[in-house]
C-alpha cells in the first residue's frame, strides 16, 4: 500500500523487513514470546497472596460460580498455573512456601499447629524474608502467621520480616479476632531504637479481617513507594476459613442468583476478599509500582467439604479437598501476573509450593548476577526455579514431588498412615487418600460422594493427565509403576525427620495474660515441679475485659453457623 512505501520505500524492501522479524522470530524466540522492557535487570517487588481453604472453584477464572472480577482479571493478565499444587492442609503448606522443603524434611508432615501447642517451623530453617534480606528487599507479613509462636523466636519478626500485622494462630472470630476466648490480632515493628513492640489491636474489635488485612497492605503500598529498595509483602487472608461470617453488603451482591443462606455468606467471603485484592492493585497503580511488581495468588489447600455440615465450597473437578491426598485437597487455583515480564498466557507445568523460595531468590538475584550482602546458607531444598519455565512457556523444571508422608491420622481425615507421589502424569496414593472422596460441585449441583475404600494396604494409581478427576484407579493395570512409584516413596520417607507435634501445654492458656495469645514460654518462669508464675506483667496492659464481653462475639459466631469446624484451629 502506499502507506507501507512511503515509510519503508519500495515493497522489496518492506518484506526484506518482514523476513528479517520472521527470522528473528524463529531463531530467538524469547524476543517474542517473552516480554523485554527496561525492568528486565531490575529487581521486582513481589506480593504473594494466600487465601485460606479455598476450593479450586471457588474463583471466576477457573469458571467458578463465584463473582471475583479483580482475580479474574489479573489470572487473564497473567500466567494461570494449571497444574499447582500446595499441602493438603494449612502449617505444611505455609512451612514449605516459607523454606522451600517438602514437609516430611521440617516435622510439619502431620495435622496443623494447634492453639497452645509448644511447636513450629523450626528454627534452623533459613527462610524466604531472610534470603530476600540479604538482596536489600524490605519485607512484610500481614494476616495468618500458623508456624508457631510458643516463643518470640518463632514468630514473623524473629523470621525475618521488618513488620507484622495478623494473627498468630491458624483460625478465630472474623471480626472479634478472638480464639477461645483469647484475643490474637496485633501489629509487630522494631521502633526507631531498633526495640521489638508487640502492639496487641483491641482497639480494631468489630472490624472484618478481610477489610483489615488488604486495608493495611494498600497502607503498606503508599509507604512503600517512596522507597529506594524492592519490597516483600507476605499477605495471608483468612478468608475463607472457618466460621464463615461477612459483612451484609457482600452478602447483599448474591441476594438474585443465590438462594441458599450459607451458600450466600461463603460467596460474599470470597468477595470480600477479591475487593480487597481489587484495592491492593489499584494502589500499586496509582503510586506507580505496578509495572514492577509481580503478584502470585494460591490457596494453602483445597477447600473445606468435610466436617463441615452443609458444604459451600467446591473442588469440582477435582475429587477431594481439604486434607485429601486427591487433586481437590492440593492443586490450587494460581496464577502469577507480572505485566511487564509475562505475556498472558496458561502454563501447564507441574509446580510445587516449595519451587517459589528458589523461584523469588532466582528473581531477587536477577538469575544470580546479584550477590547477596553476605553468604546464604540453607538445608537443600526441595524447591526449583520455575521462572524460565513459567516465563518461556516451557516445561517444569521437576518431573515429580512428594505430596505427603504422614505415620499417623488425623481428626476429619485418613485414619491409617498415607503417602502419595505424583511423577511425571501419574499419581500414586498409599493407605487412604481420603476423607474426603467425593466429587463436590458448584452448590446447587448434586454431590457425587465416593466412600474411603479399604483402609489396610490399599493402593491407588491414576494417570493425571488423562483422569485429572481420579476416577480411574488403574493400580492393577500397570504393576510395574507402582513398584516404581512405591520405592520412591520409601526413598523418600528415609530421608524424613520425626513429626514435630507436641501436645498442648495448658500454660499457654489465654486467661493467664489478660484473655490475650501470647509466646507464653517467654512469658513465664520456667520452675520444674511447680506452677508458673507470670514475671512480665506489662504484657496485660489490655482493656479489662470480662469473661462474658469476651466470649460474646464468638458464641454469636457459632450459633450463626452452629456446623463449624473448630477442631482445626
Amino acid at each position: 500500500s502506499s502507506g507501507i512505501n512511503a515509510e519503508y520505500g519500495d515493497s522489496e524492501t518492506f518484506m526484506n523487513l518482514l523476513r528479517d522479524i520472521v527470522l528473528l522470530c524463529f531463531f530467538g524466540t524469547s524476543v517474542c514470546l517473552k516480554k523485554k522492557t527496561k525492568y528486565a535487570d531490575k529487581q521486582p517487588n513481589i506480593i504473594f497472596i494466600l487465601s485460606d481453604d479455598l476450593g479450586h472453584s471457588d474463583v471466576g477464572f477457573t469458571n467458578g460460580f463465584i463473582e471475583t472480577p479483580n482475580l479474574n482479571r489479573l489470572a487473564k493478565e497473567g500466567v494461570l498455573l494449571t497444574q499447582s499444587y500446595v499441602q493438603q492442609v494449612c502449617s505444611p503448606t505455609r512451612g514449605a512456601l516459607m523454606s522451600g522443603r517438602y514437609p516430611i524434611h521440617t516435622g510439619l508432615q502431620h495435622d496443623v499447629i494447634y492453639p497452645g501447642e509448644p511447636w513450629g517451623l523450626p528454627l534452623d530453617e533459613t527462610i524466604l524474608p531472610q534470603i530476600l534480606k540479604e538482596y536489600n528487599y524490605s519485607t512484610h507479613a500481614v494476616g495468618k502467621w500458623h508456624l508457631g509462636m510458643h516463643k518470640w523466636a518463632y514468630t514473623p519478626l524473629y523470621r525475618g520480616f521488618d513488620d507484622y500485622f495478623g494473627y498468630y494462630l491458624g483460625g478465630q472470630n472474623y471480626d472479634s479476632h478472638r480464639n477461645e476466648k483469647g484475643l490474637d490480632l496485633r501489629s509487630d515493628y522494631f521502633d526507631e531504637n531498633g526495640k521489638f513492640v508487640d502492639e496487641l489491636r483491641w482497639d480494631l474489635d468489630g472490624r472484618y479481617s478481610a477489610e483489615l488485612y488488604s486495608d493495611h497492605t494498600v497502607d503498606l503500598v503508599n509507604k512503600l513507594k517512596s522507597e529506594e529498595n524492592p519490597f516483600f509483602i507476605y499477605l495471608a487472608y483468612q478468608s475463607v476459613h472457618a466460621p464463615h461470617m461477612v459483612p451484609q453488603r457482600y452478602i447483599d451482591q448474591y441476594s438474585s442468583h443465590i438462594t441458599d443462606k450459607k451458600e450466600k455468606v461463603f460467596a460474599a467471603m470470597v468477595s470480600s476478599m477479591d475487593e480487597g485484592i481489587g484495592n491492593i492493585t489499584k494502589a500499586l497503580e496509582n503510586a506507580g509500582l505496578a509495572d514492577n511488581t509481580i503478584i502470585v495468588f494460591s490457596s494453602d489447600n483445597g477447600g473445606n467439604v468435610n466436617c463441615v455440615g452443609k458444604v459451600t465450597s467446591s473442588n469440582y473437578p477435582y475429587r477431594g479437598g481439604k486434607r485429601a491426598l486427591y487433586e481437590g485437597g492440593v492443586r490450587s487455583p494460581s496464577f502469577i501476573w507480572a505485566r511487564n515480564r509475562l505475556s498472558p498466557s496458561k502454563s501447564n507445568a507441574m509446580s510445587h509450593v516449595t519451587d517459589w523460595l528458589p523461584t523469588f531468590w532466582s528473581l531477587a538475584s536477577l538469575q544470580g548476577k546479584l550477590k547477596p550482602n553476605k553468604p546464604i546458607k540453607t538445608k537443600p531444598l526441595d524447591g526449583v526455579d520455575q521462572w524460565l519455565a513459567i516465563s518461556e512457556n516451557l516445561p517444569s523444571n521437576r518431573t515429580e514431588f512428594v505430596i505427603n508422608i504422614d505415620p499417623k491420622p488425623i481428626r476429619c481425615g485418613h485414619q491409617v498412615p498415607h503417602a502419595g507421589l505424583r511423577w511425571k502424569e501419574w499419581k500414586l496414593i498409599i493407605g487412604q487418600g481420603c476423607p474426603p472422596s467425593g466429587w463436590y460441585p458448584a452448590p446447587g449441583f448434586a454431590d457425587l460422594e465416593n466412600a474411603c475404600g479399604p483402609y489396610d494396604s490399599y493402593i491407588e494409581l491414576y494417570n493425571i493427565i488423562e483422569d485429572p478427576s481420579e476416577t480411574k484407579n488403574v493400580s492393577d493395570k500397570f504393576p510395574d509403576i507402582v513398584k516404581m512409584l512405591t520405592d520412591k516413596i520409601k526413598a523418600y520417607n528415609a530421608t524424613a525427620v520425626p513429626l514435630g507435634n507436641k501436645p498442648r501445654d495448658p500454660a499457654s492458656n489465654p486467661r493467664n495474660f489478660n484473655f490475650t495469645w501470647m509466646p507464653w514460654l517467654d512469658m513465664f518462669d520456667e520452675v520444674p515441679d511447680e506452677a508458673y508464675t507470670l514475671t512480665k506483667e506489662v504484657w496485660l496492659a489490655g482493656n479489662q475485659l470480662s469473661d462474658d464481653d469476651i466470649s460474646s462475639s464468638m458464641e454469636t459466631c457459632i450459633a450463626f453457623d452452629q456446623d463449624i469446624d473448630l477442631v482445626e484451629f
